[in-house]
């Protein structure tokens, strides 16, 4: 057999495995396996200063109901166009209701929190428990379960929605269901059922069983700024506690086991004193800041993003990462990270 015909036939064996719906695994491999990862999803920012105006806008315009259901507008990745997903894994959007506006119930398998940066007055609804929401609370709606808001101010209220959408779309596990047309419950207690039963720190309810969500409705602000505070405080005394020199953080946990307070979310609060610099980390899954207070840089690989309150940054998997703080800075943070431990996928690294 000549040399032309040989490659007659490779080409020929390459056509009739595309036929048939097949590709080898040599001419894949490289894509297929990298030697780290390669994430589609870019660094990018996304300013407060910009993105707020265009939510008002949406809300003189646009009417929450069953028609969108709800004034969520979704930070879209310039690496994934098309695409409204912040990462591949993540989902985030800035949403906004009006005042004395309601969003009725659904339901849906994602998994959900809500971080509030303006506002207050709105009471969110979880499977029945009206819960307030407030500047710097973490709400949380585990999948499936009931949610719907209303605001009883005549202010507008503005806030981050998280979501694992891309991972179930991904998983084709995604169901959702419409509730009632009208708010199921319209009182505003300061405590919400689940509050007044797990917010009492180290302290459970007998009666209770483990959940893989966390039972706990709501994490307020002035337990998070407390608890971040006492971290450096101690530093000062000379006492172990914070991640790294002038580098505060907690994690958002589900008070029945411990874990993660979503199973496919974490979620965390990192305070960095004026003028410290983090170290330079990778980490293996994706994750999105948003800047609560103060102001900072964002070092991304070769990119830097100025950021100050409000703004919203997307970070791949690996991409290398310093945080530098200016006067100071505190900042809401969710990732996938449970995801990928559970799979043991998950990998760290810090670089000197």
């Amino acid at each position: 057999m000549t040399q032309g015909e040989s490659d007659a036939d490779v080409r020929q064996l390459y056509e009739d495995f595309a036929k048939v719906g097949l590709l080898p695994l040599w001419t894949q491999r490289e894509s297929l396996m990298p030697t780290v990862p390669e994430p589609l999803a870019v660094p990018h920012l996304w300013p407060w200063a910009e993105v707020l105006p265009l939510a008002e806008r949406a809300g003189a315009f646009i009417p929450v109901g069953r028609g969108g259901e709800r004034r969520a507008i979704a930070y879209a990745n310039p690496g994934l166009p098309g695409l409204p997903y912040a990462t591949p894994t993540l989902w985030a959007a800035v949403q906004y209701l009006g005042p004395n506006e309601v969003a009725p119930a659904h339901r849906h398998s994602q998994g959900a929190f809500r971080f509030v940066l303006e506002g207050e007055g709105v009471w969110t609804v979880v499977d029945g428990d009206p819960v307030a929401m407030r500047r710097g609370d973490l709400l949380l709606t585990p999948g499936w379960s009931w949610h719907e808001h209303h605001n009883t101010a005549d202010r507008p209220m503005v806030w981050l929605d998280g979501l694992d959408i891309p991972l179930v779309s991904q998983l084709d596990g995604g169901f959702f269901e419409f509730g009632p047309e009208e708010i199921t419950d319209r009182s505003t207690p300061a405590r919400s059922r689940a509050e007044r039963l797990w917010a009492h720190a180290g302290l459970r309810p007998v009666s209770a069983q483990d959940t893989a969500n966390s039972p706990l409705a709501a994490y307020r602000w002035e337990q998070t700024d407390a608890a971040l505070q006492a971290q450096l405080d101690l530093e000062s005394e000379g006492h172990p506690g914070v991640v790294e020199p002038g580098h505060a953080a907690v994690r958002y946990s589900n008070p029945t086991t411990g874990r993660d307070a979503l199973v496919t979310l974490r979620t965390e609060m990192h305070r960095f004193a004026p003028g410290v610099t983090g170290a330079t980390t990778r980490t293996v899954g994706s994750s999105v800041w948003q800047v609560f207070d103060g102001s900072g840089t964002f070092e991304l690989g070769d990119q830097r993003f100025e950021v100050t309150r409000g703004d919203v940054v997307a970070i791949p998997s690996w991409c290398p990462t310093r945080i530098v703080a200016a006067l100071n800075l505190d900042a809401f943070v969710f990732s996938d990270a449970p995801v990928y431990e559970a799979l043991k996928l998950y990998r760290t690294a810090t670089e000197h």
